[in-house]
């Protein structure tokens, strides 16, 4: 199996707020989150969460489940990976 690329991680302002609101509800979660954008680091498009190339979004925008109200939202590019939501389904 051929080893991904690494890229740089960048935390867009509303995954950060999103990530503060869950340490504050709910800290199961927050871990939750992190557990899975560390998965992402290291294979974006498989593993834990049912990753998922999203429809209708920019290209390369994906999602992974948080809980089943709830989706981690990433894009992947050439260089980097952006989280850009961790609340909610598909925002933006």
């Amino acid at each position: 199996m051929p080893l991904e690329p690494e890229r740089a991680i960048v935390l867009d302002e509303q995954f950060l707020a999103d990530l503060r609101y869950w340490t504050q509800v709910d800290r199961r979660i927050a871990v939750r989150v992190l557990d899975l954008v560390e998965a992402v680091r290291r294979a974006p498009f498989t593993g834990i969460g049912k990753p998922e190339p999203l429809k209708g979004m920019t290209s390369n925008t994906w999602s992974r489940r948080i809980t089943d109200e709830h989706r981690l939202v990433y894009v992947v590019g050439n260089d980097r990976i952006t989280f850009t939501n961790a609340r909610y389904h598909y925002r933006r």
